[in-house]
């Protein structure tokens, strides 16, 4: 997602109807580095979740712990949501499905693939860690691992979200030529069906047979990247009619701590998916509008973009602690803090040199013009279509 510098933005002219949002360039569509800085609290839910299965905590500690963070795991639905809306919000209209594939990849790959190689780099030489097959290698690195449940936490577990990242991403396509098509009344039913699917898979993930098994299967998590573009698209369209930033907060968090009264797995969803679901188009209009958000602030802002590097590297920082803390040691409050924070700030300093070294610069080779530069007479031309390369 493009960031900028926090700043007060004044609202475009909101479309008023169905032609005038389908044909507005990404272009022309402001930033939101609220969305940003709240990219970086999902990652720190999943990263306190980490802390708490690996048992850093013990006594009041480990209880207040998993109090905070026991669903932690809720996080990677607040991307799921964020990466339907951010897609949808930053789409050029005319684009080409093959050069939104490769855009993706240019963004999520690179990081995947060093992970990927440190993760192999660890179950061959650190003790008691799990070798994978090579098919489970395979799939993990073809990010086709979440579609099989023996296989999605192999090597980085984390990369099982980017197994259904990438299911999202193939399907975006038509999903935003679907969007376009329907008005605001069409995106409302659609959002619709997308919570009524996510409440039946809910409830079909509570019987013992299920249990777990549609947590990490991508087409059973599509519903929540739907949901996200939805919004999104009621945005542009200037039909958003949802509560303001600090409400949606409160609808979040209150959803995060009902998770405990649930069964474990997928039935998380179904308390968190309304919050979120209001949360990211609250910020994205108090970016529009000029509205106070804690969430624009510069530290938050930067956090953000170090947010899925930190995402894809924390948990091998942990794991690779394991063999010298040993398993679940359950600290007091002293020894625990230093340890989760001699972890955290591994795991920070880690994804600032893989968004630097790797995550950056590999974009920018990616994504680099497969034709020659413009003769004379596409000048003109190119430097129309040049600002849509920013997107995104």
């Amino acid at each position: 997602m493009t960031t900028a510098t926090p700043r007060t933005f004044r609202t475009p002219p909101a479309p008023t109807d169905d032609t005038t949002a389908r044909d507005s360039p990404a272009s022309a569509r402001p930033p939101l580095p609220s969305l940003t800085g709240l990219r970086w609290m999902a990652a720190l839910l999943v990263f306190g979740l980490h802390v708490n299965n690996f048992g850093y905590f013990g006594g009041t500690g480990g209880r207040l712990v998993s109090w905070a963070f026991g669903a932690g795991a809720t996080g990677v639905s607040f991307f799921f949501v964020l990466s339907g809306f951010v897609l949808t919000w930053s789409a050029r209209p005319r684009d080409r499905a093959l050069a939104f594939w490769r855009r993706r990849i240019a963004r999520i790959y690179p990081v995947h693939l060093v992970t990927l190689v440190l993760a192999l780099v660890m179950a061959y030489t650190l003790a008691n860690q799990p070798r994978p097959t090579p098919k489970q290698a395979l799939s993990n690195a073809l990010l086709l691992h979440s579609w099989w449940r023996p296989w999605w936490q192999t090597l980085n577990p984390v990369s099982w979200s980017l197994a259904c990242e990438a299911f999202f991403y193939a399907a975006f396509p038509l999903l935003f030529l679907l969007l376009r098509r329907l008005g605001a009344r069409g995106s409302v039913v659609l959002g619709a069906l997308s919570v009524a699917a996510i409440l039946v898979l809910a409830r079909a993930d509570a019987h013992h047979w299920w249990r777990y098994a549609l947590y990490s299967f991508p087409a059973a998590r599509l519903p929540e990247f739907v949901l996200g573009a939805v919004t999104a698209r009621l945005v542009l369209l200037g039909r958003w009619r949802g509560p303001g930033l600090e409400a949606s907060l409160a609808l979040a968090i209150i959803g995060y701590f009902l998770v405990p009264q649930v069964a474990p797995g997928y039935s998380a969803t179904m308390c968190t998916i309304a919050g979120f679901t209001l949360l990211i188009p609250a910020a994205a209009m108090a970016d529009l509008h000029g509205l106070p958000s804690l969430w624009r602030r510069r530290r938050l802002v930067r956090l953000g973009e170090l947010s899925f590097a930190f995402y894809m590297v924390h948990l091998l920082v942990i794991r690779s602690a394991a063999p010298l803390l040993g398993t679940k040691p359950h600290f007091g409050p002293p020894a625990g803090i230093a340890v989760t924070a001699t972890v955290f700030t591994v795991s920070l300093g880690l994804s600032w040199l893989l968004y630097e070294a790797v995550e950056r610069p590999a974009r920018r080779l990616l994504l680099r013009p497969l034709r020659r530069p413009a003769t004379q007479p596409d000048r003109a031309q190119a430097r129309q279509e040049a600002p849509a390369a920013a997107g995104d």
